[in-house]
């Protein structure tokens, strides 16, 4: 049984993600959350819905021995399986400016993101070198890249894991491992439903918030054979709000 697991699965971009995955490929979707079991319920049977399989699996991507403990157990419950892709999607905001940020705020969202990434990915990584294939995917973000005013703790975690994209891309690719980051814009889901949606409109050169499907879009292909010569790179998808 081939595996793809994408953490932070049951809303949102995840959400999206997943249910495209069960369409264009033939993995069976770990679809990972944190405290929402019904949406990730809910995720599942749209996967189930679009002809795929799955299961849903319940970890916190910042706690190091949580996700050792579920994912061996998984593992051993599940000798046959293989994850051979990654999506790296869990990640949280908490925004304000600097001079106000409390410690917990910056911890909590650099754990989620930068060291949720460690957890998973250093998890399967041997694995992956040891069957010489992979795909790993980063959900990075616009914040990442060019940096969001009110988002520097957002931006330090997604920025830190842009660089380590670029990193690990090069110590995997003579194992058929290609590591990509997508950074997404402004894009239609609850995290950005409190933004003032029609003042943001104005920065962004094509007019429109983006769609989480459209976004799925663009991981399916980076989790294809179709992008087995693309690693290390980061792609935007923001409308042309910055390139």
């Amino acid at each position: 049984m081939k595996c793809a697991l994408v953490t932070g699965g049951s809303r949102g971009i995840g959400s999206a993600i997943c249910q495209k995955l069960a369409i264009d490929t033939e993995y069976h979707i770990l679809i990972n959350y944190h405290s929402n079991k019904n949406a990730a319920e809910e995720t599942l049977k749209e996967v189930i819905k679009n002809g795929g399989t799955g299961e849903i699996i319940a970890f916190d991507v910042s706690n190091f021995e949580e996700v050792k403990v579920v994912l061996t157990n998984w593992q051993d419950k599940n000798p046959e399986a293989i994850v051979e892709a990654i999506v790296n999607n869990a990640g949280i905001t908490k925004d304000g400016l600097f001079m106000w940020m409390s410690p917990e705020d910056w911890s909590s969202v650099v754990n989620t993101s930068l060291n949720g990434f460690f957890n998973v990915t250093n998890f399967f990584i041997q694995k992956m070198l040891r069957n010489k294939y992979g795909r790993i995917v980063n959900m990075v973000s616009v914040s990442g890249v060019k940096g969001t005013a009110g988002q520097t703790n957002y931006s330090a975690a997604k920025g830190a894991l842009v660089a380590a994209t670029k990193a690990l891309a090069q110590e995997v690719a003579k194992r058929n491992i290609t590591v990509n980051a997508v950074a997404p814009g402004f894009i239609k889901t609850d995290m950005t439903s409190q933004l003032d949606e029609i003042e943001l409109i104005k920065l962004v050169p094509v007019n429109r918030f983006g769609e989480a499907e459209e976004v799925a879009d663009l991981v399916s292909f980076l989790v294809s054979k179709k992008a087995s010569y693309i690693t290390g790179e980061i792609i935007n998808i923001n409308g042309g709000i910055y390139s």
